[in-house]
């Protein structure tokens, strides 16, 4: 009986070992899944390409504010010279 107590005991062992290391594999595959997601999300190349994007959108409100500002002043000029009476 003594026999049949330690195998069971070392089986046990031996299960508790084999559900640890099922659990910590089934995380680690979730989080490698996860990070290559986002690897893919976040890729250098897409960012690269949204920031160039959003540089020659900021220039060309840059150069329609300038102009709107340069027509504000001019009005003004314009409205200074001419009096409305």
């Amino acid at each position: 009986m003594d026999q049949f107590n330690r195998l069971v005991s070392e089986q046990m062992i031996t299960m508790e070992k084999l559900l640890y290391l099922q659990a910590e594999l089934e995380r680690c595959l979730k989080i490698k899944s996860q990070l290559q997601n986002l690897q893919k999300e976040t890729g250098l190349e897409s960012i690269q390409f949204d920031i160039d994007q959003m540089e020659k959108e900021l220039a060309e409100i840059q150069q329609i504010f300038e102009k709107q500002t340069e027509e504000v002043i001019q009005t003004y000029q314009i409205m200074k010279v001419t009096p409305l009476f």
